[in-house]
């Protein structure tokens, strides 16, 4: 079953930051391990793009949607489980956000709260070891194109 993420509430689950510069990204490689691990695909999501760098970009089974300011991750999620319709049934939802845990429950999808997944995370990140940047499926030019994304997209 995929997932759909609430980017930003996951993040300080996990132990990383929301004040680095390259938090989104560090989040990405997580879910990237945590996919190879289970075998899942995930939709992240973080709110407060800057004009110019909302959109969404592919990285393996992660794909990242970064939302545009004045719009929020919740708002899209909600959007895309509307536009999943029958469908969002076979999706799991990850957020800590109330909102978006009652449109998941009315369209049938899972819910899982941002503290659970995190555990998920840490469990299947432990039993898998930890994987090199190459098991990952990263190029270094990959790697320093979304350094410079996030760098460009914390301005």
């Amino acid at each position: 079953m995929p997932y759909l993420i609430d980017g930003h509430n996951l993040i300080p689950k996990l132990g990383l930051s929301l004040r680095s510069m390259d938090d989104e990204l560090q989040l990405v490689a997580r879910l990237q391990e945590f996919c190879r691990a289970k075998r899942r695909q995930v939709d992240v999501y973080f709110d407060g793009a800057p004009a110019g760098q909302a959109g969404t970009r592919k990285m393996g089974s992660v794909t990242a949607h970064f939302v545009r300011l004045g719009t929020t991750a919740d708002a899209a999620i909600r959007a895309r489980l509307k536009s999943l319709g029958r469908g969002a049934r076979n999706w799991t939802v990850v957020t800590s956000d109330r909102a978006v845990q009652a449109e998941a429950r009315t369209v049938g999808a899972e819910i899982v709260s941002s503290d659970a997944f995190a555990g998920q995370v840490n469990a299947s990140t432990r039993a898998g070891g930890q994987t090199s940047k190459q098991e990952a499926g990263m190029s270094d030019a990959e790697v320093e194109e979304w350094l410079r994304l996030f760098r460009e997209n914390k301005r």
